[in-house]
């Protein structure tokens, strides 16, 4: 039942990230051509609520803190990739994107490993930021192996 109540009030809370207004810009990091990577996949709107903040800033601090020498050497490659903007409208297609998301792939010979971590994203980031991290390290270590 408890589930259920989470995945119900994720539901709630990703219908109310959607694209809103055009004009806010973020930047991605660039991508690496280095073939056995993991990429973390932040996607978001134009308009975004605390929660889609929190999954941003947990995911930032925990990649700073933890992975900064795998980021500099492109083993793991951070984007964050605002859907409302024309150019990403590719990669939004490509991962069936229509609000905040997030997405940590692992990529081995060439072939991807897609893991949709949004709902446990907008289950966790806000308000259990610990098990937020936890499951992000848990997914991305189990990736570099």
């Amino acid at each position: 039942m408890k589930k259920l109540f989470h995945v119900f009030i994720a539901g709630i809370i990703l219908i109310s990230c959607g694209n809103g207004a055009k004009e806010k810009t973020e930047t991605a990091n660039s991508e690496t051509m280095q073939n056995d990577r993991v990429e973390v996949l932040y996607f978001h709107g134009a308009q975004r609520c605390i929660t889609c903040r929190a999954i941003e800033t947990n995911t930032k601090t925990l990649l700073d803190s933890l992975y900064s020498k795998e980021i500099v050497s492109g083993r793991i490659v951070y984007r964050i990739i605002d859907i409302s903007q024309k150019k990403n409208e590719p990669i939004a297609d490509k991962y069936e994107v229509t609000w905040s998301s997030l997405f940590v792939n692992g990529w081995k010979s060439g072939q991807e490993k897609v893991n949709n971590m949004t709902e446990f994203s907008f289950a966790n980031a806000k308000s259990h930021p610990g098990k937020f991290k936890n499951g992000i390290k848990d997914k991305i270590d189990e990736l570099l192996k």
